[in-house]
């Protein structure tokens, strides 16, 4: 990945359908700020940015956000702490005391449902909900609303891919310009004595494995959703359940995950699949950035990102689409911010497709709106834009409820390590959850 670069205006001045938008609402919307007077004592407001951490696009973003304002606010960033769980603590404490100085946070996906319940997101207005929803990939979507209203707005998307080695599936036999299985990867990483790698340690990648296995079987980890927790019904006992539990403890015993799978992380699969015994794996974008940067420091011969394919994520069932896991951050302004009005107008200039190009390029994180993947520029660093655009498409979201935390600890105790799980984990799973919801246990 070219880290230095910056996104290209559209050539010609063109600028796109979402930049138009978003310059239009700008200007509607200072009118109307200015008649009603904008900051404390006519001075400038400034909204503080809690964002994950990054290789310095947000904070470039914040910039360009505040210049473009024309005076009438700034963006400082903060930066919160590099885990998820940390991240969630943090603005959790944070909120729970009305903190003000809080205004816009980068959240991630699964955490939206859990702050709108609580009150701590300012409602998203209407006409805004409508603009930054068009043209945005329907996992995006999904992962932005709760209780049928959108309560925090898309910004970036993530998906994960099925990459393989040229060579390897050549020599297994295997067509990967067709729809390929876990089954028949398993198959032909035996056959070639390869590595198939997947993520096994019991972290949040083990969570988002088995929601893309059991979407992908046609079922859901949450069956019946309901802001009551003793009503949420669980689907890890299902059919799709089972389905996913069988494949997912066949990978783990197929004697082709690699050494010491049960602690393996995206970042562990991926050096892995730089190796000479690499055949396939199932990992996120940056993957082809890393490799890219190892080449350019000469780390990492040309010949082995050569030699990298990438296709959508693999079937569990031959006749059923995949259902990818989706991943990504989106935007939520703080119900105790003094200038929530600002913090939307900066969120659609923060989304912006030319944002979201210049975010994908520079820092590796694809773009929750479709048309960025038309941009040329993203077309020349990604030769797999358009995959990842197929498979955005059909992404879905991990569970969406406010006990997220509650679910996904659950499923980390009971389906680690993966070659225990059995065709009665999900029952298990299902019971377990359901008793910690219920108050009646505890993780």
């Amino acid at each position: 990945m070219h880290t230095s670069r910056i996104a290209r205006p559209a050539r010609g001045g063109r600028r796109t359908r979402r930049g138009l938008i978003a310059a239009s609402a700008a200007a509607v919307l200072a009118s109307s700020l200015a008649a009603c007077g904008g900051g404390d004592g006519g001075s400038t407001p400034t909204l503080t940015w809690y964002i994950n951490p990054d290789s310095g696009g947000q904070a470039e973003i914040a910039s360009r956000c505040s210049e473009a304002s024309d005076g009438r606010y700034n963006i400082e960033v903060a930066q919160l702490p590099r885990t998820p769980e940390g991240q969630r603590e943090q603005l959790v404490r944070r909120l729970a005391a009305q903190d003000e100085s809080i205004d816009l946070m980068s959240l991630d996906v699964v955490f939206a449902p859990e702050l709108a319940q609580a009150g701590f997101l300012a409602p998203v207005p209407a006409d805004l909900a409508d603009r930054v929803s068009e043209g945005t990939f329907p996992g995006s979507v999904e992962s932005a609303t709760w209780d049928d209203e959108l309560v925090v707005i898309p910004f970036w998307a993530n998906t994960q891919l099925l990459w393989y080695r040229k060579s390897v599936a050549e020599a297994a036999g295997l067509d990967m310009t067709q729809p390929v299985t876990w089954d028949q990867l398993v198959a032909a990483a035996q056959d070639q004595q390869k590595i198939l790698s997947a993520q096994g340690r019991r972290s949040e990648s083990l969570t988002v494995w088995l929601t893309a296995l059991i979407e992908s079987a046609g079922g859901s980890i949450i069956e019946e959703n309901s802001t009551n927790p003793e009503d949420i019904k669980l689907g890890l006992a299902s059919p799709a359940g089972q389905r996913a539990a069988e494949v997912m403890h066949d990978v783990a015993v197929s004697g082709v995950v690699g050494p010491a799978f049960t602690t393996a992380s995206e970042d562990i699969s991926a050096s892995q699949f730089e190796s000479a015994d690499a055949g396939f794996m199932v990992n996120w974008p940056y993957v082809w950035a890393q490799a890219q940067t190892k080449v350019e420091a000469g780390t990492l011969d040309q010949s082995v990102p050569e030699d990298y394919g990438w296709t959508l994520y693999p079937r569990v069932d031959a006749d059923t689409p995949s259902a990818p896991p989706l991943g990504g951050i989106n935007l939520g302004v703080s119900a105790y911010s003094r200038y929530a009005d600002f913090g939307y107008e900066a969120t659609e200039c923060i989304t912006s497709d030319e944002n979201q190009a210049y975010y994908m390029n520079t820092n590796g994180n694809p773009a929750s709106s479709a048309a960025v993947y038309d941009d040329p520029e993203v077309q020349e660093v990604y030769p797999m834009a358009n995959t990842i655009r197929e498979s955005l498409a059909a992404a879905k979201p991990r569970p969406l409820t406010p006990y997220y935390s509650e679910v996904t600890g659950g499923i980390q105790r009971e389906y680690h390590p993966p070659a225990s799980v059995s065709d009665s984990t999900g029952q298990q799973a299902d019971d377990l959850i359901s008793a910690v919801l219920s108050g009646d246990q505890l993780l």
